[in-house]
């Protein structure tokens, strides 16, 4: 049977590329190898994916494209949440507060659909309600409260990976050129039929791709041990419009995240420390169960970490072309919502690798 399965090769294994691959085996026509720079397990400024939080937090605005991936992404996450403890996704009470002052502010109209008193995905998570007034933190003047999920994406991204391999998908360490390249690369040693594109940052200079609405918006965070018993998030900061305050509790012991910021354009790999003591103080400020009421010196800090999110300016690529002979399946540029986009994206793109090898698709 394996024989009459037409090849894929999929170029990512980041959430896009590891959720799209598993998708593809789940229908069990396909024989697929994940070829990439980057795996789980690395830590690079070039390879998003293990930076993330992650979380479901929805951005997406209404009645677009994007909210129908989010949408249909939520029912996955909470499965997994539910019946598969060992995917490190688990439910999580959560926030979102909102400061009039910060109108109009990068992180602000980043979250607009996020910060609404009635966003669209109210009726998609659990236990949406409004905060009462006197529930809010010092400084906050509205709020949202719902069950959401974090993630935790160091065992999360591996879970792909070996949920992937019991389906029959092969991974392999590649570097391209050209993304025609990757039609060599099946490790079958015959061409590939197609080749599915989540590359990320990396579509902004891979050859035959090139996108240049592709751009970084990097994000700063530091992860430490202490509880916060909530996650939780704001509108916007002080400390300038392109800042944010956040903080998520990853699964199975894997930390809390204090976040953050949203810096369109800087391709800065490295921790400011000044902005590690502003995102601390602000986190602490906003959660003192994080440190029992005490200073954010008494943070236990693991690690500091810098992410790169790759924002196309014109929203995710998810569409087909083909080059040089080969069809390619493009689903990369979801900035900061690749995973609570994730199955969502996935489906879609097995839609168009569907369509595409139809047999009046290839003539």
């Amino acid at each position: 049977m394996a024989a009459n399965k037409e090849n894929v090769v999929v170029i990512g294994a980041g959430v896009a590329g590891l959720t799209t691959a598993l998708l593809l085996s789940q229908l069990g026509k396909y024989s697929i190898t994940v070829a990439a720079k980057h795996m789980p397990g690395d830590y690079d400024i070039e390879y998003a994916s293990p930076w993330a939080g992650a979380n479901y937090l929805p951005v997406s605005v209404k009645g677009t494209r994007a909210e129908k991936w989010d949408r249909n992404t939520w029912p996955e996450l909470a499965h997994l949440a539910e019946q598969q403890p060992d995917s490190g996704i688990h439910f999580q009470d959560t926030a979102v507060y909102t400061r009039a002052k910060d109108d109009n502010s990068v992180t602000s109209d980043w979250f607009s659909e996020l910060l609404s008193p009635e966003p669209w995905f109210k009726d998609v998570v659990p236990n949406f309600k409004q905060v009462p007034k006197d529930k809010l933190p010092p400084g906050q003047e509205r709020g949202t409260s719902f069950t959401s999920v974090c993630i935790n994406t160091a065992i999360y991204l591996p879970w792909l990976i070996s949920q992937g391999l019991k389906n029959g998908v092969t991974f392999k360490r590649a570097v391209f050129k050209h993304i025609s390249d990757a039609a060599n690369a099946h490790t079958s040693g015959q061409k590939a039929d197609l080749i599915v594109n989540c590359t990320g940052l990396s579509a902004a200079k891979l050859g035959g791709v090139e996108d240049k609405n592709v751009i970084p918006a990097r994000g700063q965070i530091v992860v430490v041990r202490n509880e916060p018993g909530i996650m939780c998030s704001t509108s916007g900061t002080d400390d300038g419009s392109d800042e944010a305050c956040y903080i998520m509790q990853r699964a199975a012991g894997g930390g809390t995240i204090l976040g953050g910021c949203y810096q369109k354009g800087s391709w800065e790999s490295q921790p400011d420390p000044s902005l590690a003591i502003r995102i601390m103080k602000r986190c602490v400020e906003l959660c003192p169960a994080l440190t029992n009421g005490k200073g954010f010196e008494t943070l236990d800090i693991i690690r500091h970490g810098v992410g790169l999110r790759p924002v196309r300016i014109n929203g995710v690529r998810l569409e087909k072309e083909k080059i040089d002979g080969t069809w390619v399946v493009h689903n990369y540029g979801h900035g900061g919502f690749g995973y609570q986009s994730s199955y969502g994206c996935a489906q879609e793109a097995v839609k168009l690798v569907e369509d595409a090898l139809k047999p009046m698709a290839k003539i």
